[in-house]
């Protein structure tokens, strides 16, 4: 087996997203299916720059399971590491879409998800060594067995090459905030770049600064903290110091796959060892591009669709 750039790990399922904007739920006639959870996303988006990716997760025995095996391999994604769970039905995701920012969701992850059923024993921890880029995320810290496989991982990881863990806090997914304070933590120890919000990054290191939550970041041993600021931009601290890169003015239409695209095209810097400024602002014009779509894995841009898009904000 060749070795991979990326491979992600955790949440997957299917999104269906309302073809009506501005619509309740209950008003909606029609809908749009499309690949969903954010580790999967990612490395959708990574592939889509010409990577070599996996995804480690677990689908329902069904034909929504069918059909993540279906759309991975369509995107060139290796899905060799999805595995079912018998009596357990892939998730799904519902979402309202009123632009510019309020997207409000609905999992349906019951009675329980199967890919909180990833176990330490079934990891191809070979793979997960060698891989370039390994992306998992906190929610997979929520329940076991997931939370000791993820752990396991990053241990057998040993902050090698890039480990990236998306702090991706989900209350609704948690028992509390403090419970998802304690296994953030405890992850932290085990990666070298650590992404998320202002919120999760309060849940991480209690700080909703954007300069300071970095601070402590990298206190904890993070080498790259990349903290994101929604309308204000994103900003992201390392050995060299620290970069902000504002927001590009866009007209959003969903922004649910913004962060995922921003993490695909992080990992896209990290592989082509570009610096951190050069990094943040081709994520921050990715992340763009995706918002002013309605789909999200659908709509994970190229190398040349990005490059397009700074282009055109440089002419501006």
């Amino acid at each position: 087996m060749n070795r991979y750039d990326v491979v992600t790990m955790g949440r997957v399922g299917v999104d269906v997203y309302p073809q009506q904007i501005s619509t309740r739920l209950e008003d909606v006639e029609t809908f749009g299916k499309y690949l969903g959870g954010s580790p999967t996303n990612v490395a959708v988006a990574t592939a889509r720059y010409g990577h070599r990716t996996a995804v480690i997760t677990r689908v329902g025995d069904d034909p929504f399971g069918r059909f993540v095996h279906k759309a991975l391999r369509g995107y060139g994604v290796d899905d060799r590491f999805v595995t079912a769970v018998h009596g357990l039905p892939t998730p799904v995701t519902f979402c309202e879409i009123f632009p510019p920012d309020h997207f409000p969701l609905y999992f349906y992850r019951f009675p329980k998800a199967p890919d909180m059923e990833i176990t330490a024993d079934e990891l191809d921890l070979e793979a997960v060594r060698d891989t370039r880029v390994f992306w998992v995320t906190a929610t997979g810290l929520s329940e076991e067995p997931s939370r000791t496989a993820t752990l396991t991982a990053l241990r057998a990881r040993g902050r090698s090459g890039t480990t990236v863990l998306d702090l991706d806090y989900r209350p609704m997914l948690w028992g509390s905030r403090e419970d998802a304070r304690h296994w953030v933590r405890e992850a932290l120890e085990h990666v070298t770049v650590a992404v998320g919000n202002l919120d999760e990054c309060d849940v991480a290191v209690g700080e909703r600064d954007a300069h300071r939550a970095a601070e402590a970041l990298r206190a904890r041993g993070v080498s790259l903290a990349v903290v994101k600021q929604g309308p204000a931009g994103v900003l992201a601290a390392d050995d060299t110091g620290s970069v902000d890169v504002p927001a590009l003015e866009i007209e959003v239409v969903n922004g649910l796959g913004a962060g995922d695209a921003f993490g695909g095209a992080l990992c896209h810097g990290l592989l082509s060892g570009w610096d951190t400024a050069r990094t943040m602002h081709f994520a921050n014009a990715a992340g763009a591009i995706v918002a002013a779509q309605l789909a999200c894995s659908d709509a994970m841009p190229t190398v040349r669709q990005v490059e397009d898009k700074l282009a055109e904000v440089a002419r501006v």
